[in-house]
């Protein structure tokens, strides 16, 4: 579950990009290079030769503190960082090190910032791609309330598209290209557009068919706390799995009369169990209503 590669993406503010960058490199021990391109992207290259990039992005809305107060401030002040290619065990700690590090020197997120996390893709077929589809639309209601999604950024990571996922469960395409078909439908631009609106969504694989090979999980408040940021890559990890190991799933949304103990038990189910990911069911039940230690009264 934890073996797949994967990269994230982090925004935030309070702090320029050229600052950002310079905190990366003093905690990687790296150096800095300007690309001098439309997003101003700030490098940081490690020395195992890794890229971390901090760059602008047009939806964050720009802030810094000044005598005890938040105020807007100019574009400098979007940073979207961009990880290399990470792996759990041996990168996890660096990546909450680095965030703890961009907290303190001044960073911060707002209700306008996202967190998006991408995916290897390699391992998956059109039916564990089915899966996926319908695993995030059987769940859609239960993980919007848990990651209590700012409604600033509703239009950035939509609910999965019904429409969608009763196509693909009624012809049940057997192909990638028929399951890319049925993706793209109804949309007039462009597969080839970078910023294609079938992105927006929680669940993004435009990504996968058009970009970089990976499925993008986009339904998460941006966070400068590096316990949060952990249990958000832990669930799009299992989520991964359990997509690509499940025979299928179901798209119907069960009936849910306990949030917290459904959740709990959904956690459990998926792998997210014991002393290691107690944090990451602790946050992802925080928020919902019911009790994680309820039981069936008996008849």
């Amino acid at each position: 579950m934890l073996t797949t590669r994967f990269g994230i993406e982090v925004e935030l503010t309070g702090m320029t990009r050229k600052q950002a960058a310079k905190t990366a490199a003093a905690f990687l021990g790296g150096r800095v290079e300007s690309s001098g391109d439309y997003y101003d992207t700030q490098k940081v290259i490690a020395p195992d030769g890794r890229i971390w990039k901090f760059m602008s992005d047009g939806s964050i809305r720009t802030q810094k503190k000044e005598n005890g107060r938040i105020v807007a401030t100019g574009r400098e002040y979007s940073v979207e960082l961009v990880s290399p290619i990470l792996t759990y065990r041996e990168d996890i700690e660096t990546l909450q090190e680095l965030i703890r590090r961009l907290r303190k020197a001044g960073g911060f997120a707002n209700t306008s910032c996202g967190i998006h996390i991408h995916i290897d893709g390699a391992d998956h077929t059109p039916r564990s791609i089915r899966n996926f589809i319908n695993i995030i639309a059987s769940k859609n209601d239960l993980f919007y309330k848990a990651l209590q999604i700012e409604p600033d950024r509703m239009r950035f990571c939509k609910k999965m598209d019904a429409a969608l996922v009763e196509k693909m469960n009624r012809r049940k395409p057997k192909t990638m290209a028929a399951i890319e078909s049925i993706w793209y439908e109804g949309y007039s631009e462009s597969r080839s557009t970078h910023y294609h609106n079938s992105r927006y969504h929680f669940l993004n694989l435009h990504s996968f068919f058009n970009g970089n090979g990976t499925i993008e999980l986009r339904g998460f408040n941006s966070e400068l706390h590096a316990g949060k940021i952990r249990s958000y890559i832990v669930l799009a990890l299992a989520l991964n799995h359990q997509a690509l190991t499940q025979k299928c799933a179901s798209s119907k949304k069960p009936q849910v009369e306990n949030e917290k103990f459904a959740m709990r038990t959904y956690l459990n189910r998926i792998g997210l169990i014991g002393d290691e990911f107690k944090n990451c069911r602790e946050h992802l039940c925080k928020h919902l209503d019911g009790n994680a230690a309820w039981r069936f009264r008996a008849a």
